[in-house]
């Protein structure tokens, strides 16, 4: 059950984005796993979306609604974690590419929040060979500068899943879903 998440999904209309003319869009990527026993499985998603939702506010870029599947099988064994190869990821991300492009907006932000995501920077990287398309964020330094602004008594080792971190940033942004 979604609860009160929804503020974090974009309500954008075609209108709307006529008006913004944006040539930016960001992306969210999240994860459908196991997340201990009491966060739930999307939480990976929607610590995506309230990144991306922040980013496209800031920087007045299109945000785009969330992958939920992606590359999670480490978590398999555990009820209810839904995966995806990470080719089929790789595959909605060029998709999701093309298609902006055809709709005139030539760059895309990805903003991952699984961090089993690694096939991410690759698409980045092929995206890139010819001009800047793509960026992803936030990146491992990212997440340890946020973790040490925010005087985090955990690793990131020791904070992995549910922990310190996670469960901070869903409190600030969907505290219904804990």
């Amino acid at each position: 059950m979604l609860g009160g998440v929804e503020h974090l999904l974009p309500g954008t209309t075609s209108a709307d984005v006529r008006g913004q003319n944006p040539t930016v869009a960001v992306l969210p990527i999240g994860s459908f796993e196991q997340h201990g026993e009491f966060h739930p499985l999307i939480t990976d998603t929607t610590i995506a979306c309230a990144i991306a939702k922040r980013i496209a506010i800031d920087y007045d870029l299109m945000q785009l609604p969330p992958v939920t599947f992606s590359c999670s099988h480490e978590h398999a064994d555990f009820p209810g974690s839904v995966s995806i190869r990470a080719t089929t990821l790789v595959s909605i991300i060029n998709d999701v590419a093309d298609s902006l492009r055809a709709s005139g907006i030539d760059r895309l932000v990805i903003v991952n929040g699984h961090g089993g995501n690694y096939v991410l920077q690759n698409v980045v990287q092929e995206s890139n060979t010819s001009k800047r398309r793509m960026t992803l964020f936030p990146m491992p330094s990212d997440w340890q500068q946020a973790r040490t602004m925010s005087s985090m008594k955990t690793t990131a080792h020791e904070d992995m899943h549910a922990g310190e971190l996670e469960t901070s940033i869903l409190l600030h942004v969907a505290p219904e879903l804990l």
